[in-house]
């Protein structure tokens, strides 16, 4: 009995996938949900973190309303792939700031790769269309 990639890594149910897939999502969407939400309430350490990596502070809210729009994109079936591919985008741009600042690699620079793999390997669960394009039979 010879196992492919698809039978040793994924449920062989596909409720089962679809619900590790929503759980999958729901990691960076909590994280990225508190981090828009940091952005419109003028916290003084969240300025100071801006300023840091060389952000304007009153650009914060406009930051958190894209992270919205892409959340909101990732979440609706029809656009989740569009969602997940303009919050790979967001989150490419975090590496490079966190990259020309000097942070250390595994925690800071790395951190928004590890959250966009969670966004896809989500999205590849629970969405039989990407599964389909990632896992072909």
């Amino acid at each position: 009995m010879e196992a492919t990639l698809e039978t040793a890594v994924l449920p062989r149910s596909p409720s089962t996938a679809r619900w590790a897939g929503r759980v999958l999502t729901g990691i960076p969407v909590a994280f990225m949900l508190f981090d828009a939400t940091i952005k419109f309430a003028h916290i003084p350490e969240v300025a100071e973190g801006s300023l840091k990596l060389g952000w304007p502070t009153h650009l914060n809210p406009v930051l958190g309303l894209v992270i919205l729009g892409c959340l909101a994109l990732h979440l609706w079936p029809r656009t989740a792939v569009l969602g997940a591919t303009l919050l790979t985008g967001y989150l490419g741009g975090a590496v490079a700031i966190h990259l020309r600042v000097g942070d250390p690699l595994a925690t800071h620079v790395l951190f928004p790769v590890y959250v966009g793999a969670l966004f896809w390997a989500g999205l590849v669960l629970r969405d039989t269309r990407v599964r389909a394009l990632v896992l072909p039979e």
